[in-house]
């Protein structure tokens, strides 16, 4: 049986419109094993075109588990030199998101987790500042139990966001957004649940068109890290390495989350939260743009950029927005503004129950 064609062209993307790979170049490619067939693709294109390194490295889910059930936090604490080295010799990174179980990580501490993040985060930082990179996924039975659909449905979801979008054209018809948001004083976001207020002013919007994300489709920005005040109450169950959040409502003070609830694992929704100062704070406010992504299946590559939704990311913010806000955690969480929110700029609605106004 013949590879899918379908693969191959997911594959054809990544290499030459999202990281868009040059011979010569040193490449590094990380995913889970189920992601075999999407890797092969990538991997033969990569050699194909000459590159001089080509790494791929296998993330087991077993083993993480391990890891944070056994370490110690002296060995969560030690600084791996090796991958130091191998991202700062890396031109491009790939991560190809195929996991087995996408509730692996569901029963590990997540202050375990945040602890060995903040270890590496000078590998981390140098990833996403320095080396071309993208993020995609690979179609697992895991990921389309999750989406709540079978696998062939799940492939055709997935196949169809990627390879049947004109990213190019995409990328025109965001412009606009970007421009008017980099005028933009003050955001509001108000539906049944939500009332929330901040400010994006003198900082930069970036336009997301597959290059570093694939599927793509959203318009982001920072805010001012002090600036956000009110509430909000997220439509969809956030997710953080695997386990659920239902019913987030977070209150804001001065740019800070003075108080955190969720129906399910409010426990832990704080401790995430307590992981450093940064994590009480916006590093991201971004606007879904992708009206051909409509449900949600609790996979952020994909429901962050559903259109007719906002999200808030809590923690790290990016270089390029300006963001001020550091941390070892970076959360997105969605509002679905579909069913009655209104998204105003300046006072002046351009968006309402998640149709453009502008």
């Amino acid at each position: 049986m013949g590879i899918d064609p379908r693969i191959t062209k997911q594959a054809e993307i990544i290499v030459n419109y999202s990281v868009k790979v040059k011979k010569g170049e040193r490449v590094t490619i990380v995913s889970e094993y189920e992601g075999r067939p999407l890797v092969k693709e990538i991997y033969r294109l990569l050699v194909q075109k000459g590159v001089s390194g080509l790494n791929w490295n296998l993330i087991d889910e077993d083993l993480d588990v391990i890891y944070y059930k056994y370490s110690s936090k002296n060995q969560r604490q030690f600084f791996p030199k090796v991958g130091y080295y191998d991202i700062k010799n890396t031109d491009c990174f790939i991560r190809i998101y195929a996991p087995s179980n996408v509730k692996s990580m569901s029963e590990v501490d997540p202050t375990k987790i945040s602890e060995r993040l903040k270890t590496l985060k000078p590998i981390s930082d140098w990833r996403v500042n320095k080396t071309r990179w993208v993020i995609t996924l690979f179609p697992t039975n895991s990921l389309a139990q999750e989406a709540g659909m079978s696998l062939s449905d799940y492939e055709d979801f997935v196949f169809s966001a990627v390879n049947d979008v004109s990213w190019d054209s995409l990328k025109e018809k965001q412009a606009k957004l970007k421009k008017l948001m980099d005028k933009t004083k003050l955001v509001k976001i108000v539906s049944k649940d939500t009332n929330l207020s901040f400010s994006i002013e003198g900082r930069k919007a970036e336009s997301c068109y597959g290059e570093f994300n694939m599927p793509d489709g959203e318009v982001f920005t920072s805010v001012v890290e002090n600036s956000v005040n009110g509430f909000v109450t997220f439509s969809f169950p956030a997710i953080y390495l695997g386990r659920e959040f239902e019913n987030v409502r977070l209150e804001f003070k001065n740019g800070k989350v003075v108080k955190a609830t969720s129906s399910k694992n409010e426990k832990d929704l704080n401790k995430i939260l307590d992981s450093d100062r940064g994590a009480r704070f916006i590093g991201e406010f971004g606007i879904g743009t992708n009206y051909k992504i409509k449900r949600f299946t609790k996979d952020i590559l994909f429901d962050e950029k559903i259109g007719g939704t906002i999200h808030l990311a809590l923690g790290r913010g990016y270089k390029e927005t300006l963001s001020k806000n550091v941390s070892s955690i970076h959360w997105d969480m969605i509002c679905d503004l579909r069913t009655g929110g209104a998204l105003s700029f300046d006072d002046k609605i351009v968006q309402l129950k998640g149709k453009w106004k502008i």
